[in-house]
């Protein structure tokens, strides 16, 4: 044990002294004042020496934070303090204006608090700070340090990278065969967008990826169930619960002021996600489910009566059909159904015969939970507005892998919800374009919804306000927030072409195994691959899988029609996000590949 050294006046501190020291020592910020030493004796306090500021100028080449032009098309706020460094994610979140609240509390003036030390900048007014003139992204860039064989080293690295790509499983020979997707086009980079992502740093992001199911690492391949949540996301949960926590609107207190500016941040980051006009047009409910039953129960009773026809494809979860077919039994209108090809795609020319005058509504999915396939959403909704109908587009399975654009699509609604897109469960999104929402009438009565209540009569607010009765999933709103923040951090360009790269290597794989039969070879895909395999069940081979420590599920998915069509009542469907690597789909495949070999291997 090293022997404490006595102070100039002779005094030896104790090991619990030295500890104090320490902690309020490395404590201290760089360039604060010295912490103070007060508590200590006297004659110790006097033989503190100042301890000289630590200086990366003392260990080697300065890093100083650089000004970064501002992205374009990514745009990014100003986070923390001028001369801190935030996080990654604070540097990469939108610029956001605190909303005013509608229709209550509106007292925004400044408050003089000191800068947050979270990364949940830029939304919630309390920690919003006024954009530098002078900088205008506060992220280091990562400057030479001339050292020696430095060009040696950066040519070996060049070297390398080129090596990867050659490597890369795009370039590498094709198979023979049909199947699918794998000579499509791929997604094209936007100008400006991000460059392709790093799986391993994403992969650290994710917490729950490093559990561990029956002693193996867990592989998620049931991201069309569902999709695992950013670290981004469980803080700013946390966050809002410790710091934000009120009921929104009308209140005279600062933490409903808080709440408040962060709700409705998170709906002006919905609206651009989705690339809507106004965050007027944004209604948060509690799902995609919830979404679709507000616009039939609302919309569709006000505008579908009897011998009108609602159009649905025979891709459709059951959550766009059931909501149609009851409002068909009470309106005595007919649902029709777009067929499908034997690859999963959408019949256009019979759709067109579909398309009479009585028809009032089309509701069609994106990106099918059950086969991946993308259906031609734009053609859709351009044959029914020529057909005189309104469009319901359900986006639940698209919006985590494909860029949408409601106002380039004219879809007049369109649904998702959040845990979809790697936010929480219980919160969704319904997007009406402003006239629609105008004229429906509200789904639900209480309170937040209201403008004025007498015995006689109720006066209700402008949308969005007019469908949000009661007090809202606050907090999921503001983590969904987050969730899209993450999102489009990464850059859903990038996201597209990590994953078709996945479901490419995981359909070669998966038709190379005798028994094997894939359910759904749509030449555009999102990143879904249902399967069903000779002489087992859907049930043995999710369970097989779980043993393993591989989640897939297994079952009809709330989807029977379409796979019915298929001849089959239910598949195995392993569903992939960019979180997702190719040696996790060979772990997959060897189990497949083991049980093809013959029965009884299935555990349990």
């Amino acid at each position: 044990m090293t022997i404490p050294t006595p102070t100039s006046n002779g005094v030896i501190p104790d090991e619990a002294t030295l500890g104090r020291l320490a902690s309020e020592l490395f404590r201290a910020l760089p360039g604060a004042a010295l912490p103070s030493f007060d508590g200590l004796p006297t004659s110790l306090a006097a033989g503190v020496a100042p301890a000289p500021e630590l200086s990366l100028a003392q260990l080697g080449p300065s890093v100083s934070p650089v000004p970064v032009a501002p992205d374009p098309v990514n745009p990014v706020g100003s986070g923390g303090s001028e001369l801190g460094v935030p996080e990654a994610y604070a540097a990469a979140l939108p610029a956001v204006a605190p909303p005013h609240a509608p229709g209550g509390f509106t007292d925004h003036s400044p408050v003089s608090v000191p800068a947050s030390p979270y990364y949940f900048l830029g939304e919630a007014r309390p920690y919003t700070q006024a954009p530098s003139s002078k900088v205008q992204e506060n992220r280091v860039v990562a400057q030479s340090f001339n050292l020696p064989g430095q060009e040696e080293l950066l040519a070996l690295l060049a070297g390398l990278g080129d090596d990867r790509k050659a490597d890369s499983f795009a370039s590498r020979p094709q198979q023979a065969g049909n199947f699918y997707f794998l000579d499509a086009r791929l997604p094209e980079l936007a100008p400006g967008a991000r460059p392709p992502f790093d799986v391993n740093a994403i992969r650290r992001d994710f917490p729950i990826l490093n559990e561990r199911v029956n002693g193996k690492p867990l592989v998620w391949f049931d991201n069309a169930a569902t999709t695992q949540k950013p670290q981004a996301v469980i803080d700013r949960l946390a966050h809002f619960y410790a710091h934000e926590n009120s009921n929104i609107h009308r209140a005279a207190h600062e933490l409903a002021a808080r709440a408040t500016d962060a709700y409705e941040a998170a709906r002006n980051k919905v609206q651009r996600f989705l690339g809507a006009g106004s965050a007027d047009e944004i209604l948060f409910v509690r799902g995609a489910t919830e979404a679709i039953n507000l616009v039939a129960k609302t919309w569709g009773v006000q505008n579908i009566g009897e011998g009108d026809e609602i159009i649905v494809s025979l891709l459709e979860h059951h959550a766009n059909i059931v909501p149609w077919q009851q409002l068909a039994a009470q309106s005595g209108a007919k649902i029709k159904v777009i067929p499908v090809d034997d690859s999963g795609q959408l019949l256009l020319d019979e759709y067109q015969k579909l398309l009479t005058p009585k028809v009032r509504l089309v509701s069609v999915t994106q990106v099918s939970n059950a086969l991946g396939t993308v259906t031609p959403i734009k053609k859709v909704i351009d044959m029914a507005h020529a057909a005189g109908a309104k469009v319901l587009v359900d986006g639940a399975q698209s919006v985590s892998h494909l860029r949408v654009n409601v106002q380039e699509l004219d879809a007049d609604f369109f649904a998702f919800s959040g845990h979809k897109v790697f936010g929480p469960t219980g919160i969704g999104v319904v997007y009406g374009k402003k006239e629609l929402l105008e004229q429906m009438p509200p789904w639900q009565g209480g309170g937040n919804m209201i403008a004025d209540v007498t015995f006689e009569r109720t006066l209700f607010q402008p949308p969005p306000n007019k469908f949000e009765a009661g007090t809202g999933n606050i907090a999921d709103a503001i983590g969904l927030g987050a969730a899209l923040d993450y999102v489009n951090r990464i850059g859903l360009e990038s996201i597209a072409r990590y994953e078709h790269d996945l479901l490419a290597y995981a359909t070669r794989g998966l038709s190379s195994i005798t028994g094997v039969r894939l359910i759904g070879t749509a030449a555009d895909k999102a990143s879904v691959a249902s399967f069903v395999l000779a002489g087992y069940s859907t049930e043995e081979v999710g369970r097989a899988l779980n043993e393993e420590g591989i989640a897939v599920r297994s079952g009809h998915h709330c989807a029977q029609p379409i796979l019915r069509r298929f001849g089959v009542q239910a598949t195995v469907r392993p569903s992939l996000a960019f979180y997702n690597t190719c040696e996790e789909i060979d772990r997959m495949l060897a189990v497949i590949r083991r049980l093809a070999r013959g029965k009884g291997k299935v555990a349990g």
